[in-house]
């Protein structure tokens, strides 16, 4: 991966160099792992050889394999037919999904109040009644009245060891290690500031505007960045390509964009600052720089790749 930064020790801000790892190097080259991810990426980010990769994919798609050549005219007559009938049921289809989109933003705005209370729940601006909170248990969680009576006696004991805790802490942290696709975004240094968010949501875009939605993360003040929402927006098409309408599978994710976080000083943990020693073959002498290079982490998520 491409280096963003590189500076001599002595020039580096003591507020970037909290979290720095020593890698020791010859000055006349880099490792051979890392040679061969730096040649993938500008390979992938030449616009050339994707045009060559796509070419080449586009002509194994759909490859013909000497059926058709070997039927007879009149059959060939009567299998265009059924073409165009694929075309039709294809753009019946588009419609199908855009009247899902209609319906997923009528009833969105169905589960919204019941998403702000639970928002207002969760960060203690709304406590709920007595009936709210009522819960009846599956017959597996049934207790024994003796059973009940110890974990109120416990539950009470921890009341007066701890403070009144606010709303339900670290909620959407817990929902993120909880479930599977977020739990593999997620690093250990990006839980501190999960911690602060208070909501997720969902806007679809308005009727008769081009199919999209934005997801809005929501954060109380911290000390990691400055932004209150942090958004991601996603446009998307859902119609048959004129050029192969037999590929149409539902609506496809055209583009997505994200947004820039104003991380505060020293605490963008997309970024890790490393030091890295060279030793010079000939003269043997050794030299440490260090070096600011992307780091593994959720909020990559922000900022996704173009195209």
């Amino acid at each position: 991966m491409a280096d963003i930064d590189n500076k001599d020790q002595a020039e580096m801000d003591p507020a970037d160099m909290e979290d720095v790892e020593e890698v020791e190097e010859e000055e006349t080259g880099e490792d051979e792992n890392s040679k061969a991810r730096q040649l993938t990426v500008q390979m992938m980010q030449n616009p050339q050889i994707l045009a060559a990769l796509q070419e080449r994919l586009d002509g194994l798609n759909g490859s013909p394999s000497g059926y058709m050549e070997s039927l007879p005219k009149v059959v060939k007559r009567r299998v265009n037919a059924l073409k165009n009938l694929q075309v039709k049921c294809a753009h019946i289809e588009a419609k199908f999904y855009e009247e899902v989109h209609e319906l997923e933003r009528k009833y969105a705005a169905l589960y919204q109040p019941l998403f702000d209370k639970r928002s207002d729940i969760v960060k203690a601006a709304y406590e709920p009644t007595d009936e709210e909170c009522e819960w009846k248990a599956d017959e597996e969680e049934e207790l024994t009245d003796e059973m009940k009576e110890k974990a109120k006696l416990e539950e009470e004991k921890k009341d007066e060891e701890k403070e009144d805790p606010k709303g339900i802490p670290e909620f959407w942290l817990t929902v993120f290690k909880n479930v599977d696709l977020l739990s593999d975004m997620l690093q250990e240094h990006d839980e501190p500031i999960l911690k602060h968010l208070q909501d997720i949501k969902v806007k679809f875009s308005d009727p008769g505007q081009p199919m999209s939605f934005t997801l809005e993360f929501h954060f109380e003040p911290n000390d990691f960045f400055t932004n209150t929402v942090l958004t991601k927006t996603y446009k998307m098409r859902s119609e048959p390509d004129e050029s192969d309408p037999f590929s149409f599978d539902g609506p496809e994710i055209m583009s997505c964009t994200g947004c820039t976080i104003d991380w505060t000083k020293g605490k963008n943990v997309t970024l890790k600052t490393i030091k890295k020693k060279q030793k010079h073959k000939g003269r043997g002498t050794v030299r440490t720089v260090t070096k600011t290079v992307p780091n593994d982490s959720f909020f990559n998520f922000f900022t996704p790749p173009e195209g």
